[in-house]
């Protein structure tokens, strides 16, 4: 028993052994590019998610658009990316681009999301200071008013 689980160890191994990698398509993305293409698909997916039904009712096809935007289609996406991911060191490298792209631009949307919110606290901050102001010009100008009668 143990010999024939052996045995059907090896075979496995020896069938997967021969896969195939992808020749290279004619009309392979550029590295910079599908770095690009991978970046705005990221964040159409995330936008996707968040306004879905919105996005739905409008009929808009973000993916199309993506490929659109830089004048590939679906297939060429897909051939490409088959053929980076048979070459794990291009596609590590296309990927650790597209991470710190997306960091970059999370740090610097979060800086601006900052900013804003000082400039709202500030704005809060003298519109509180003028109602104040105004309720003590009131309660002083009523108490003139008290005097007065």
């Amino acid at each position: 028993m143990r010999s024939l689980i052996n045995i059907c160890f090896v075979l496995l191994l020896v069938s997967c052994y021969d896969i195939k990698k992808p020749k290279k398509p004619d009309n392979l993305i550029a590295k910079d590019k599908m770095v690009n293409v991978i970046i705005d698909l990221s964040l159409f997916n995330s936008a996707k998610g968040i306004n879905k039904r919105i996005l739905e009712d409008k009929g808009i096809n973000l993916e199309q658009y993506v490929y659109e935007q830089h004048d590939i289609d679906s297939l060429q996406f897909a051939e490409s990316n088959n053929y980076y991911a048979h070459h794990i060191d291009d596609y590590e490298a296309i990927y650790k681009e597209v991470k710190d792209s997306l960091s970059q631009l999370k740090d610097k949307y979060t800086e601006i999301e900052n900013k804003q919110k000082r400039i709202q606290q500030r704005r809060d901050s003298i519109r509180r200071a003028e109602i104040k102001d105004s309720i003590y010009r009131n309660k002083k100008g009523m108490k003139a008013l008290t005097k007065d009668h």
